[in-house]
């Protein structure tokens, strides 16, 4: 008999201690696990048309700033800046010449030794020479940038979280290849019920664990609380005028900071990642 008693005791106690646990965490936090890591992330395209030649990556692979990822044929990119280089040094001798011609012509006008006529022409001649040098000018610029895009490099350092390319796979302009992930600063994107966004602020601290990683734990700190629920920005938002309304608590999202993380932990935290995330109440 005592022996069961005591054993209620424990139990009771146990009870208790987990009843106030609850309690604290109820009073002090505000936890939400819909919630997950977010990077800065962009789909890389060529802006030139032409086969690829060659394919430098695999996915997965960390790459530096500037690193050529992908090469597009550039032969016929060369050509052109060659031809629009040699329109060039032909025009700038013809501009030249223009030039001394106009000065000379301008220099007897002063003296009245030469016609309005034909000063009126030497100025629109070298008008009308000038801007063609200029509009060459112009295209042997475009050119060379046209040859420079042929090949496509990293934007800065970062990760190939996807490969769409294949060695003499023809490169549409625009057309999306790589999926690149940046190696810098990682953030979470927390929705939290509309119900509990009274309790968070920005610069509230923040306990983070990452579900793919259970023995690691990060700390953070609210960045700021969006000004629009998620549904405000859906492709067809709900209209709530239409007579069938049922009320859903709406979501929040708050973008949290990750304190303190070194460059191995950007290797743990992949875009895209499940987190559970505490808020301190203020």
């Amino acid at each position: 008999m005592k022996q069961r008693k005591n054993i209620f005791i424990v139990i009771g106690a146990v009870t208790l201690m987990v009843g106030a646990y609850l309690f604290y965490e109820y009073i002090n936090f505000i936890g939400t696990d819909n919630a997950q890591i977010e990077a800065h992330t962009v789909m890389l395209a060529p802006k030139v048309a032409g086969f690829v030649t060659k394919v430098n990556i695999e996915e997965g692979q960390k790459v530096k700033a500037g690193e050529v990822l992908i090469q597009i044929d550039p032969r016929d990119y060369e050509n052109t800046l060659k031809q629009v280089q040699s329109d060039l040094v032909s025009m700038e001798a013809r501009k030249k010449d223009a030039d001394k011609n106009y000065h000379r012509l301008l220099e007897l006008y002063s003296k009245g030794v030469v016609s309005q006529q034909q000063y009126d022409k030497a100025s629109t001649s070298f008008s009308d020479i000038k801007a063609k040098y200029e509009a060459i000018n112009a295209r042997v610029v475009q050119a060379q940038i046209n040859l420079d895009s042929t090949q496509i490099k990293a934007p800065s350092d970062g990760f190939i979280a996807k490969k769409s390319v294949e060695v003499a796979q023809f490169a549409a302009p625009g057309v999306p290849l790589i999926g690149f992930v940046d190696a810098g600063p990682r953030w979470i994107t927390a929705n939290f019920k509309e119900t509990e966004i009274k309790g968070i602020k920005v610069g509230s601290e923040v306990e983070i664990e990452v579900d793919a990683f259970t023995s690691r734990s990060y700390k953070g700190k609210v960045l700021s609380l969006s000004s629009a629920t998620g549904a405000t920005f859906t492709l067809l938002p709900p209209d709530n005028a239409t007579g069938n309304f049922t009320k859903v608590v709406q979501r929040i999202p708050v973008k949290i900071s990750i304190e303190n993380t070194k460059e191995e932990d950007v290797d743990y935290l992949k875009a895209g990642l499940s987190v559970f995330v505490k808020v301190h109440k203020n």
